[in-house]
């Protein structure tokens, strides 16, 4: 069932007696066991169940609440089924004018467990599902228990009536205890943390002039500060906020929409890569993870990337023609053109062995199904890109006199 987890054990605690009168369905019988099971009362009795006993249908509404219909308890007349209790309580949704007690379920479930604590037997009577109880059965009890419920349609069905009482019992017997809590996954943010990411957001904030007018900044600088300090954030949050932040900013430098790293950081990704490829750790046959993996490089760009894209999306000479992080084969170059059948690949600065020789083997697979490979310095096409151009525009010629 949902929510049970059967590799747990209930609590153990001495609850009061469920005794039900005639009961005339099984069914009904097997939802109020279920209703037992829920609040860890065990004890069942029956008064001359309709459809006599053990039942099926009981055992199959009884939803897994097997161990209490196991061991119910079977009698003939109420007042046998009540005679070793000292504390009876009797449900019902009608007066019966007689001179005891009449309490809600919260008082008698209060007195039920002060009761047991003390060391004294208690039950609670319900009734026929039709009629409910007599008053000679009512006169048997202690206390009357009424639900505050719409007077005009006050009848509940069976397992209701024994849930409602279960319940407030279980929550008085625990102090209500509530199963589960939520994760306390970090430690809560300190001022400064707080501090140094509102900083953060109000310097992008000002960026694109969000904090205007003039005269209401400080306004609205206090309103989006009660914001973070209402919600008590933790470390974790602090990191996440400041994740966005960057993103958004990133977002806005150019082509590559979505980016979370910087031109260094994006360097490094490629290093990393380059190292578990070696390794055999990242690039595989499988075209999705080909896909994934030029996904992530497209998303996160170098500086000389974003450059060399630019140019080759708006110069004339190049538009449409090139791809960028696209796999051709088992390779990912950073910029390829099928119509050419010409790679390129920039080469950043310090890079180390690895990557060195990352980049000679995807060259020579390249160059070996007959595509032609250039390898442009990232600090070249920083500082003189026309220059490049020129020199992509010299191999995009020559590949149309070669065809």
């Amino acid at each position: 069932m949902s929510g049970t987890d059967r590799t747990k054990s209930g609590p153990d605690l001495a609850g009061p007696v469920v005794i039900l009168v005639e009961p005339q369905l099984g069914e009904n019988i097997g939802m109020a066991a279920r209703a037992m099971g829920n609040f860890a009362l065990t004890r069942l009795r029956l008064v001359n169940p309709r459809d006599g006993w053990p039942n099926i249908a009981a055992q199959r509404a009884a939803a897994g609440a097997d161990h209490i219909l196991e061991q119910v308890e079977l009698f003939d007349t109420v007042q046998a089924a009540v005679a070793d209790l000292d504390l009876l309580f009797a449900t019902t949704a009608r007066a019966h004018d007689q001179a005891k007690p009449v309490v809600a379920p919260e008082t008698a479930a209060r007195e039920i467990v002060g009761h047991i604590a003390a060391g004294g037997g208690a039950g609670i009577l319900f009734g026929r599902e039709r009629s409910g109880l007599t008053n000679e059965e009512v006169a048997l009890a202690n206390r009357t228990v009424t639900f505050p419920v719409n007077p005009g349609f006050a009848s509940l069905n069976l397992a209701q009536a024994v849930l409602l009482m279960g319940y407030e019992w279980f929550k008085l017997a625990t102090e209500g205890e509530l199963p589960f809590a939520m994760p306390e996954r970090s430690e809560r943010a300190s001022h400064h943390q707080i501090d140094a990411f509102f900083e953060n957001l109000v310097r992008e904030l000002d960026k694109v002039e969000f904090l205007r007018p003039r005269e209401k900044r400080d306004t609205m600088l206090v309103n989006l500060r009660n914001i973070f300090t209402r919600m008590e954030p933790t470390k974790q949050d602090m990191h996440t906020l400041h994740g966005v932040v960057m993103a958004i900013a990133e977002g806005r430098k150019g082509p590559a929409k979505g980016g979370v790293l910087d031109g260094q950081q994006a360097t490094r990704l490629r290093a990393l890569l380059a190292e578990q490829g070696q390794q055999g750790g990242v690039v595989s046959d499988s075209g999705s993870t080909l896909k994934g993996l030029a996904r992530l490089l497209r998303r996160n760009p170098t500086d000389a990337e974003r450059i060399l894209w630019q140019a080759l999306t708006k110069d004339r000479r190049f538009a449409g023609q090139f791809k960028r992080q696209t796999p051709v084969g088992r390779q990912i170059p950073d910029f390829v053109s099928f119509a050419h059948r010409l790679a390129i690949e920039l080469v950043n600065p310090d890079e180390n062995d690895t990557v060195v020789m990352d980049r000679a083997a995807r060259r020579a697979w390249l160059e070996a199904r007959n595509y032609r490979v250039i390898e442009m310095q990232a600090a070249e096409v920083e500082r003189d890109l026309s220059a490049e151009l020129e020199r992509l525009e010299g191999m995009t010629i020559q590949s149309r006199g070669t065809r």
